[in-house]
């Protein structure tokens, strides 16, 4: 869990991510994140998932969660 974290930090550019954040709550959430976030599921976790799936969850913990329950 922490090292998705470190890589949505990283996506973001933010020392550290509060998993209870909302992605549209971000200042630094755009079109480009969305797109690296979901191809970093592709190529790190073997998942694809549209943005209109991501935006379903609630926080980044949500997120999270379901990554590392449902990766291959």
């Amino acid at each position: 869990m922490e090292q998705l974290k470190e890589k949505l930090s990283v996506i973001f550019e933010l020392d550290e991510i509060e998993p209870t954040l909302k992605f549209t709550d971000l200042e630094e959430w755009d079109s480009l994140s969305s797109l690296s976030i979901l191809a970093m599921l592709d190529s790190d976790y073997n998942m694809s998932m549209s943005n209109a799936d991501l935006l379903t969850f609630e926080t980044i913990q949500d997120f999270c969660d379901y990554v590392i329950k449902n990766r291959k």
